[in-house]
């Protein structure tokens, strides 16, 4: 008898496709066969997931993007998504289908709900997703990453926590190395979205540190290929050493040898922060859908785990302080570190995998 299997539907971004990665981890070794469905985007991450992994891609369509031909093309492009899952689910049924939001969610749900199958969606925002939220009454489970998530009227969600890797359990609560002597770690991740504000930012900044302080930092930054060249210079000009890449395979190491982080606050970095425990500065992507970046955010801010700065009142003069203000004072950088690891839940997948085994 074939092991049961689970539909993960993700796409889009990171923060959508690490917490799908981290429950198909779980899935696969608790017997489980999973499959993976995704869109272009979705796919360079996937990369990264096991490969006992079933991959599919699916074409991604939304009315909301593309002008007129989008709105004009997009429902026949989303109905063939349907009606072709729905072939591959009568080809091999899942037992259960779970929706990590992006619009490759779309076809895999759709064609759970009309074929009556168990159903779940994880939302990893503290303000629910547009394709989530259009599903929020039509499946059987809405498990949330961020607590409280603002979810629609009339819906009940459970709180889970956002799941993480395998690579950044590895690390999971590393001791915290103080800043008050030797070199001093610095990561910077923008995330996939919006990360200019930060290589404009963050390097001014640290231009205008002590210099007693500037010459002890070892960057890892984050940056857009495109943006990649005059960031690493700002970094050379100010005489820091600093590696700057589009994409670290290796974050959670970087993070555990970190001594403050500098990061939007997209779920899934906010969950590797406090699943390591490191202290932040968070600065939300202000064009995020329903600023949903402050809400996961603010429960930082509020136990003291990080500072919490709007990128509309940002400027390097004020960044630097703040990166002072950390750096200078190892009884602060303690708490703060200590503080981000009393909100973790490194046991989030697990907690969702019950719910998927509970429906399914």
């Amino acid at each position: 008898m074939a092991a049961p299997l689970a539909l993960i539907a993700a796409g889009g971004t990171g923060g959508h496709m690490f917490p799908a990665q981290a429950l198909a981890e779980l899935m696969l070794a608790e017997g489980w066969r999973v499959a993976l469905s995704t869109d272009e985007r979705g796919a360079r991450y996937a990369g990264a997931f096991p490969d006992a992994v079933q991959r599919s891609i699916v074409p991604a369509a939304t009315t909301a993007r593309g002008g007129i031909p989008g709105k004009l093309t997009a429902p026949f492009t989303i109905a063939a998504g349907i009606m072709a899952a729905r072939r591959a689910f009568a080809g091999d049924r899942p037992s259960v289908v779970i929706g990590f939001g992006g619009y490759p969610t779309i076809p895999a749900l759709s064609a759970a709900l009309s074929m009556g199958l168990p159903r779940m969606i994880h939302e990893q925002n503290g303000v629910m997703g547009r394709v989530n939220r259009l599903f929020a009454a039509r499946v059987h489970r809405i498990a949330c990453g961020i607590w409280p998530t603002a979810l629609p009227r009339g819906v009940a969600g459970i709180h889970t926590g956002n799941p993480v890797r395998a690579s950044v359990l590895d690390h999971a609560a590393s001791p915290y190395a103080d800043p008050d002597e030797g070199g001093l770690n610095l990561v910077v991740i923008g995330g996939s979205q919006g990360a200019r504000v930060l290589s404009d930012m963050v390097p001014a900044a640290i231009a205008v540190l002590p210099a007693d302080l500037r010459t002890r930092l070892r960057v890892s930054h984050q940056a857009r290929s495109e943006d990649a060249d005059r960031v690493a210079a700002a970094y050379d000009a100010a005489g820091v050493t600093a590696d700057v890449q589009p994409f670290f395979a290796d974050v959670p190491e970087r993070l555990a040898r970190a001594q403050l982080v500098i990061s939007r606050a997209g779920a899934s970095s906010i969950a590797d922060i406090t699943v390591i425990g490191r202290p932040a500065i968070l600065i939300p992507f202000a064009a995020a859908a329903g600023d949903h970046q402050s809400a996961n955010a603010r429960a930082l801010a509020d136990a003291g785990a990080a500072l919490l700065r709007a990128e509309s009142t940002l400027d390097p003069e004020t960044l630097a302080r703040d990166m002072q203000a950390i750096l200078t004072d190892p009884a602060r950088a303690r708490a703060m570190a200590s503080a981000a690891l009393s909100l973790a839940r490194p046991d989030a997948a697990r907690r969702l995998y019950d719910l998927v085994t509970e429906i399914a």
